[in-house]
């Protein structure tokens, strides 16, 4: 279960710095602390479903990179 804590604080410090009017910088330095996250959760307890959700903000992340 800290796995799964951990990812509820960090998306709650991201909605909080969406909030406040983070640079997009540290937003994405959040958003791949939280993919390091949501893989070790996957590993842990997340079986197929939790891969999943992991490759789809994998490739999101990718994708916001390359679009900065």
């Amino acid at each position: 279960m800290d796995e799964v804590e951990a990812i509820v604080r960090r998306l709650e410090r991201i909605e909080r710095l969406k909030r406040d009017g983070a640079a997009p910088p540290d937003l994405l330095a959040e958003l791949r602390e939280l993919l390091t996250e949501a893989e070790a959760w996957a590993e842990v307890e997340g079986g197929e479903a939790g891969e999943r959700a992991a490759s789809r903000l994998r490739a999101a992340l990718a994708g916001s990179q390359a679009a900065a």
